[in-house]
């Protein structure tokens, strides 16, 4: 692979972090090697236009990967040649939302390269079809990031609203997935978390105004249908869809969909997912179904619990959110590990007493204390098993025992981390106000 350049526009914000942490040394290695290694490593630029961005290990583009991999360089859209890089993973993200809405990762090119042998409608441009609600917000998010960041419209153009529409559509059928919906998926000789029961169609779910969903962020299968921190992350997606129209489209009805999806989304949510604990009060389930059942826990990977108000659905002092927050950071979710040297989120995802750098970065973004962020930023350097870069989930008291070598999406997290301790924040994200 030809080394590339890193451009004035990454460099200066990597001085910057040096100038913030004068004497942190090991800081400056740790920042510097995660912050570019989206953009030297897993970066395609494409003769179309279009930028494919791989996951990192995996040679698949996931709509969610790819946006969390770029969101550090919105930082530097002022540069051409990173706008137009984002500005063409955005089109690479809605051509594919245009091929199949319910897919999550797509190949570069139509190679039946993936799984191709699950049951469900896949395309040769598919790398897989888990369908999960975030794929859907990510690429709406980022459109809204760039407009915030640059001030220009250009890409919500009829293709961008085409993909608007499907992706409404898709939430609006999945409200009831029972009765209407057109997606199974089932893996074959798999673990249960890799696969739809009832003949790929899931748990039986009942109505509750949210929006089904098949798997969660990692790429596990929901246990009960209705995913509360992915609903959340469509509430404020529809809320940038909403903000978008108003000022480009001007499509009255339109604006009235949006309106009242969110509206039955929200009400779902109110309703449905927040349950009275025993011990935090008022706090939010992970999964509901709609009839009666509820799952307490969080996991690391983003749209989660924990990230809410990284997400813009609430304000990081929300009440309910502290109960939850205090709960999830406690032995009582059963996926908070305490080791001998670090102590967070995992995720049934990887294995027993594993915590995932990812929940650590959104831990320190969501903190309210600088105590409590510094405290996180410590943890995260001591457990990077001396390579420079973060991995997907590392044992609590042996992190030179983890998951991934080659993981984009977290190492992005954290430097965006990094960056907010330096007092660089995107603008529009998160949202500065309450949809409670």
């Amino acid at each position: 692979m030809m080394e590339k350049k890193v451009p004035k526009s990454l460099d200066d914000i990597i001085k910057r972090v040096r100038e913030t942490f004068p004497e942190d040394h090991e800081l400056h290695t740790l920042f510097e090697k995660t912050f570019l290694n989206t953009y030297m490593t897993t970066i395609q630029n494409k003769s179309d236009g279009k930028t494919f961005v791989i996951t990192g290990d995996i040679p698949a583009m996931w709509l969610r990967d790819s946006t969390a991999q770029v969101r550090p360089y919105l930082l530097a859209s002022h540069d051409p040649d990173i706008e137009t890089m984002l500005l063409g993973v955005l089109r690479q993200q809605i051509e594919f939302i245009l091929l199949d809405p319910y897919a999550n990762a797509f190949n570069k090119e139509p190679n039946n390269q993936g799984f191709q042998s699950d049951k469900t409608d896949m395309h040769p441009h598919v790398w897989e079809r888990k369908y999960e609600i975030d794929s859907l917000c990510y690429p709406v998010q980022l459109g809204y990031l760039i407009w915030k960041e640059t001030g220009k419209v250009s890409h919500f153009d009829q293709d961008f609203k085409r993909a608007v529409h499907s992706i409404i559509h898709l939430w609006k059928v999945e409200q009831k997935h029972e009765e209407h919906s057109p997606y199974s998926f089932e893996r074959m000789n798999v673990r249960q978390s890799d696969t739809l029961n009832r003949s790929g169609k899931g748990s039986r779910t009942g109505f509750t105004g949210m929006t089904w969903s098949g798997f969660r962020p990692s790429d596990d299968a929901c246990l009960y249908g209705y995913l509360v921190p992915s609903n959340m992350f469509a509430i404020v997606t529809l809320e940038y869809m909403k903000e978008i129209n108003d000022a480009v489209w001007n499509d009255p009805v339109l604006q009235q969909i949006c309106s009242q999806l969110r509206l039955d989304m929200m009400d779902g949510l109110n309703r449905f997912a927040i349950t009275d604990h025993p011990h935090h009060g008022r706090i939010y389930c992970y999964e509901v179904d709609g009839l009666g059942n509820k799952l307490l826990m969080d996991d690391a990977n983003v749209p989660s619990l924990l990230s809410a108000p990284y997400l813009g659905f609430c304000a990081e002092d929300d009440p309910i959110y502290l109960n939850t927050r205090a709960f999830l950071l406690s032995r009582e979710n059963p996926f908070y590990y305490e080791g001998s040297v670090a102590k967070g989120i995992g995720s049934p995802h990887t294995p027993d007493h594993y915590i995932w750098h990812i929940a650590l970065s959104i831990q320190g973004l969501t903190a309210v204390t600088k105590e409590e962020k510094m405290a996180v930023l410590e943890m995260i350097k001591s457990t990077d098993a001396e390579t420079g870069y973060l991995h997907e989930g590392f044992n609590a008291s042996n992190p030179n025992e983890y998951t991934r070598d080659w993981f984009a999406w977290s190492n992005s997290l954290f430097s965006e981390f990094v960056l907010d301790l330096c007092g660089l924040k995107l603008k529009g994200s998160p949202l500065s106000r309450s949809l409670q």
